[in-house]
């Protein structure tokens, strides 16, 4: 990896990509984001000779959910074996499983402290 490594967040609520920009940028990350799943997706396919190191994502958004979002940027070679954590209020088994299964690497429940966050893209990412 050259440089710092490269996020994509994708999040209806600009309070959370607020937050979790500022938090990631704290430890010099590159943060980008969308506030959908549909933009997100185009941003990963635009992206794809470049991908994101690592991509943080919603369940529950307008056009595209997290899932949904997941399985489409999983078809994409560059995105098979990306990293992505998915950020939400859902914290039951069954949304976990069905998660895991899309390619889901980690779940974060919101709210989260930025400790946290830091913590779960770390281990991620290094």
């Amino acid at each position: 990896m050259s440089g710092a490594p490269r996020i994509l967040i994708v999040e209806d609520s600009m309070m959370v990509r607020i937050t979790v920009k500022r938090t990631l940028a704290s430890v010099d990350f590159v943060v980008e984001e969308a506030k959908d799943g549909q933009i997100g997706l185009d941003m990963a396919i635009a992206t794809a000779d470049a991908p994101y190191d690592l991509i943080l994502t919603d369940l529950n958004m307008p056009n595209l959910d997290g899932l949904s979002m997941i399985q489409e940027m999983r078809k994409i070679p560059a995105y098979a074996d990306t990293p992505i954590v998915m950020l939400t209020t859902e914290s039951g088994e069954d949304k976990k499983a069905i998660g895991h299964g899309s390619g889901v690497s980690a779940w974060l429940v919101k709210p989260f402290e930025p400790d946290a966050l830091i913590e779960v893209v770390g281990s991620m990412l290094f």
